[in-house]
């Protein structure tokens, strides 16, 4: 973990809440990582519930920021794919940044700004995974020996290489990796197709003809 500032806990709230904590009291660095080996309170986008059992990766990394940055959410998913393809394990990207391995969830995103600071909070299953009504969800040590550390210290260095990477690097990687593309979601109502992604970072998508953007959560798969 070179180059991090590390603050590991066996058991808390939420490492997304103790990084937005010091953020508010002052005390955030610059690639300062919370890690806890479980959390009693762990959430995901639209404050969802985070089962956080031990035996997995819950880590919060905070990261100076200038602006909002729409297309980090890929270069953070692009880091975990390219992880998880270090242990031999291919997992696809489904809209917007969970990570699946044979159709199944194995790992979630949750990204927040809060002042000058951006926070990725990462949720990965390695040694258990919990059972949701949602979705079907699986785990790392079902294809590959991981350790947590090596986990940790090799994701920390694909999120420093592709944060830091040109877009159109990320936005191939991305495509490559994306689940459902060329396929069918629905958008207000209606199936059109996922073509990819732009410059900008927003979706294309087709409805006959018809070529279009679609910005923030306005797809379901």
């Amino acid at each position: 973990m070179a180059g991090y500032k590390v603050l590991s806990f066996d058991k808390i709230s939420s490492t997304q809440t103790y990084a937005h904590d010091m953020i508010a009291n002052g005390t955030a660095t610059d690639h300062t990582v919370i890690c806890a080996a479980a959390q009693y309170a762990g959430r995901g986008r639209y404050r969802r519930k985070w089962v956080s059992h031990h035996g997995n990766l819950y880590a919060s990394f905070i990261f100076r920021c200038i602006e909002r940055d729409s297309r980090l959410s890929y270069a953070v998913a692009v880091a975990i794919i390219d992880t998880l393809a270090a242990y031999g394990i291919d997992a696809t990207i489904k809209w917007p940044n969970d990570i699946l391995i044979d159709g199944k969830k194995v790992a979630g995103v949750l990204i927040e700004y809060a002042g000058r600071f951006v926070i990725v909070g990462i949720g990965i299953n390695v040694h258990s995974n919990p059972t949701v009504d949602e979705y079907k969800t699986t785990k790392l040590d079902k294809y590959a020996d991981v350790e947590l550390p090596d986990l940790m210290a090799r994701l920390a260095k694909k999120l420093d290489k592709w944060m830091a990477a040109e877009f159109d690097s990320v936005r191939l990687r991305w495509m490559e990796s994306a689940a459902g593309l060329n396929g069918l979601v629905k958008y207000r109502g209606e199936m059109v197709e996922l073509i990819g992604i732009n410059d900008s970072g927003a979706l294309v998508v087709r409805r006959g003809a018809e070529y279009f953007l679609v910005h923030g959560d306005e797809i379901l798969m």
